[in-house]
């Protein structure tokens, strides 16, 4: 027990310290990438930093909260386009896992079924089960999907802002919500988030948050933004979470998958950069918000990021939402006809 809290107290003095130096650099959402950066050094150095479930998600939620707080009726008003461009996303799914699928099998030697689960764009513990469930390298499979990962939310938010820069719109409220009316949207989402997690939602407690607090704001019940240091800290967590995941993993175990894993990164980024090439052909959405919604990374990294970047977190989170449900479905088909091939 005392190991753990050691290791979990060098985890975060890690993720500070990276927000500080990438917040220094003016390096974009620093309290997310610095300390997703610092903590995946610190796991390769040896530092077991394992979160605990209820931590991990109470920083979600608060994530879903703060996004909940910019829905507004103007925003809600893009959901004309979510149709066409969902339908677009979906088809950059199936060509993802074909095209990364192959590359893993073709030429790093890897089985169909290992190949095709380190490919999915998402749903990381439902995709690790099934690899259990077949025997599979589980190992493989998670550090190319953690790679993945980590490499969109260090890379997508340095990408956007260098390509579009920030829209300079601040979503969140000026308003500092009371102590009150947060704890009310605490104690609301948590059963809404439990009940999610039993209907086998994805990214129920993100979802929750959301859902009870744009409900809150959007009818003035709970209105204002979490406090900024509450921001920061959900945050640093996430970063936390993503870097951890190299945890007890031998760095020569890592290297062997890293360029595997950067190669399917690259095939899944540029996939969906002709997705959003033809969402915005066909509906003149923001090439910038379209980027970030598409990218096949964490949904509540991503979203954070466009919140950051102040570019509708709704339509990225609905998005990256309607991805995983997708996989949710799509998987197991796949798993099914892989497995008595």
């Amino acid at each position: 027990m005392g190991n753990k809290v050691a290791h979990l107290g060098l985890a975060v003095v890690s993720a500070w310290i990276g927000y500080i130096i990438f917040r220094t650099i003016q390096f974009p959402v620093p309290a997310l990438t610095g300390a997703a950066t610092a903590v995946t050094i610190a796991s390769l150095l040896g530092v077991n930093a394992e979160l605990p479930p209820r931590l991990r998600n109470a920083c979600i939620l608060i994530l879903g909260i703060n996004i909940g707080t910019a829905v507004t009726p103007e925003v809600l008003e893009t959901a004309i386009h979510w149709p066409a461009t969902l339908a677009v996303m979906s088809v950059c799914v199936v060509l993802i896992l074909a095209v990364s699928g192959w590359i893993l099998a073709r030429w790093f030697s890897m089985d169909v079924l290992s190949a095709t689960l380190a490919s999915a764009p998402g749903h990381l513990s439902y995709v690790l089960s099934m690899a259990m469930d077949a025997d599979r390298n589980v190992g493989a499979i998670a550090i190319i999907q953690t790679v993945r990962v980590l490499a969109l939310t260090l890379g997508l938010p340095l990408l956007v802002q260098m390509l579009f820069g920030a829209s300079g719109l601040s979503l969140l409220s000026t308003q500092v919500a009371q102590p009150w009316h947060l704890g009310a949207t605490v104690i609301v989402s948590i059963p809404i988030a439990l009940l999610f997690q039993r209907w086998g939602v994805p990214a129920a407690w993100l979802v929750a948050g959301m859902l009870i607090s744009a409900l809150g704001h959007g009818f003035n019940i709970t209105p204002g933004r979490i406090p900024d240091t509450l921001a920061t800290g959900a945050l640093m967590i996430m970063g936390i979470l993503i870097g951890s995941r190299f945890s007890s993993t031998d760095p020569r175990t890592a290297l062997r998958y890293v360029w595997p894993g950067l190669v399917v990164t690259l095939v899944a980024g540029v996939i969906s950069l002709l997705g959003v090439a033809v969402s915005f052909w066909m509906m003149g959405v923001s090439p910038a918000i379209l980027i970030v919604a598409f990218a096949p990374g964490g949904v509540e990294a991503m979203a954070a990021i466009a919140l950051s970047l102040g570019y509708d977190p709704t339509f990225v989170a609905a998005h990256h939402v309607f991805r995983l449900f997708l996989l949710s479905f799509l998987m197991p088909y796949i798993f099914v006809k892989l497995r008595r091939r």
